[in-house]
């Protein structure tokens, strides 16, 4: 009989310590999902003004066709890659083809900001001022929501690979998360350069 309850009582400890682990990398990937919708937040913000920008833009770069149709085209397939991302970001493929289509639009606005130069009466405008001035704003914001979020990740992938979370993250389908990192190009590791 007194064996009988050490048993149960084992058990019930083991069956406390699985839901207390449990519970706790649910909590792990609930934090990284918030920390993603965060980005998420400042990159729709950054998509509603880049559409602004190139209007405004395109009234003194005329010349300047294909640059603004690739800056446009560019952030449609960051918000394609942004919703699918958004949508589950524990999926790591979702996440690499997010960091990667970021890259792209940030290199396609690196490319207009440089042709505006030339354009005097465009680094004059008004409106265009302070459009690059929101978008510097939120780039920021993005760089730090993008800490925020990878300090996450981090957190949540230690608590799967260490054991003995590794175990019960094994027996209930826990994946790693993808960090957002910056893609390999030079060009792209560059910072938007905004001066107006």
């Amino acid at each position: 009989m007194i064996a009988l309850i050490v048993f149960l009582i084992i058990i019930v400890v083991i069956g406390f310590w699985v839901v207390g682990v449990y519970n706790r990398l649910v909590s792990l990937r609930n934090r990284f999902k918030n920390a993603f919708s965060q980005i998420d937040v400042q990159l729709k913000r950054r998509y509603d003004l880049i559409p602004n920008l190139v209007e405004v833009a395109k009234g003194y770069m005329k010349h300047e066709r294909e640059t603004l149709e690739a800056v446009i085209t560019a952030r449609n397939t960051a918000v394609l890659a942004s919703s699918k991302a958004g949508s589950d970001p524990a999926d790591a493929a979702a996440v690499q083809q997010l960091a990667a289509a970021e890259g792209t639009l940030t290199a396609s606005l690196g490319k207009m900001f440089a042709l505006s130069e030339a354009y005097p009466d465009l680094k004059a405008n008004q409106n265009m001022m302070q459009l690059t001035e929101e978008l510097t704003g939120t780039e920021n914001k993005i760089a730090f929501a993008r800490q925020a979020y990878n300090d996450s990740i981090m957190q949540y992938n230690t608590g799967i690979e260490q054991f003995p979370g590794s175990l019960i993250a094994n027996m209930f389908g826990f994946r790693m998360g993808e960090l957002l990192q910056a893609t390999e190009s030079a060009e792209e590791r560059k910072a938007v350069k905004v001066t107006f």
